[in-house]
């Protein structure tokens, strides 16, 4: 079984990352660091409190949607800014529904250090979002720091909320689907944090026949 990490680094200085030392080896005999993370930062997954303030919190979340098989469809030719659209999903059409897991490649990781990367990916449009939700889908994950425009706080939330109403798990700046075929076990686990409204999380996908056990 291969187990390849979809996970970016976390590191001081990222978005929302602070990492500072807290006790030293040479001074109390051990190494400690204080993290302070915005919930949101790196690699993360979105509860449905993020958007709705009466929506479940991360602590109630069901993790079995968090583990398990996933689709996952290749869009590495969407362009900088463009919407993802129903159509762009007609291939796996009939793949897609009650349950399913489904992780969008769009390549956008390669951006995770560039200027663009907040501005210019490739969003899901409302209608998509909206029929995800109709066909209640478990998890939708995607290379993107979000899965609307953080520049359009009305399509933001519309796109958040449409998909986060039927408690569709968001993981959002994923890492290397590139190098899955189209179909894994993916595995992504937030904190338990009490009431909270995203974590960062630890993003692997598992593949060969070993992993095929895990429903």
């Amino acid at each position: 079984m291969e187990v390849v990490d979809l996970t970016l680094q976390v590191f001081n200085g990222m978005r929302g990352v602070t990492i500072t030392p807290k006790t030293s080896s040479r001074v109390e005999g051990y190494n400690t660091t204080d993290l302070l993370l915005y919930s949101h930062s790196g690699t993360h997954l979105d509860a449905p409190l993020h958007f709705l303030d009466e929506g479940a919190t991360l602590d109630s979340m069901p993790l079995h949607k968090c583990i398990g098989e996933a689709l996952v469809v290749d869009l590495s030719h969407k362009e900088p800014q463009s919407l993802i659209t129903v159509e762009d999903l007609s291939a796996v059409a009939d793949q897609i529904g009650s349950g399913t897991r489904l992780l969008l490649r769009t390549d956008w990781d390669s951006h995770a250090n560039l200027p663009d990367y907040r501005t210019h990916f490739p969003r899901i449009s409302l209608p998509l979002a909206e029929w995800l939700a109709e066909r209640n889908i478990w998890l939708l994950g995607l290379e993107h720091p979000s899965v609307a425009s953080l520049q359009d706080k009305k399509e933001l939330t519309d796109v958040h909320q449409a998909l986060l109403r039927k408690e569709v798990v968001i993981v959002e700046s994923l890492a290397n689907l590139r190098l899955l075929p189209e179909t894994v076990t993916f595995v992504a686990l937030p904190l338990k944090i009490q009431d909270g409204d995203g974590s960062p999380v630890r993003a692997i996908a598992l593949i060969g026949d070993e992993a095929s056990g895990v429903a």
